[in-house]
C-alpha cells in the first residue's frame, strides 16, 4: 500500500508542476487549483508513504517520478527540446527509481 501511495504522490507532483506552468501562462482559479491541489495531495500521500518507506528511498523515488514525468510532459505538451542525451538521462532516472524500489 505504501508503494502505491508513493507512486500516486509522484504522479500528483507532476500535476502540481503542470499547474505551475499553467499559472505562469494564465493565473486563473482552475490553474491555481491544479497547482495547489496537486501538491497538497502529493505531499499528503508522500507523508503517508513515509510511515513505511525510509525517508531516503521515499523522497528520492517521489522526486524522481516528478522529475521524469515533468520532463516527459514538457516534451510532449509544451514543446520542450527532445534530444538523445535528454532521453538517456530520463532512462537513467527511471532505472534509479526501479533500483531504489528493489532495495526499499
Amino acid at each position: 500500500m505504501a508503494w502505491g501511495d508513493l507512486i500516486l504522490a509522484g504522479l500528483l507532483e507532476i500535476v502540481g508542476v503542470i499547474g505551475i506552468k499553467k499559472v505562469a501562462e494564465n493565473n486563473s482559479w482552475t490553474n491555481n487549483l491544479m497547482l495547489y491541489g496537486g501538491f497538497f495531495a502529493s505531499f499528503s500521500l508522500l507523508t503517508q508513504a513515509m510511515q513505511e518507506i525510509p525517508l531516503s528511498v521515499a523522497y528520492t523515488v517521489w522526486t524522481g517520478i516528478g522529475t521524469l514525468g515533468s520532463a516527459a510532459v514538457g516534451m510532449l505538451f509544451f514543446k520542450e527540446p527532445r534530444s538523445g542525451l535528454r532521453l538517456i538521462c530520463m532512462v537513467g532516472i527511471a532505472l534509479t527509481i526501479a533500483g531504489l524500489r528493489l532495495t526499499g
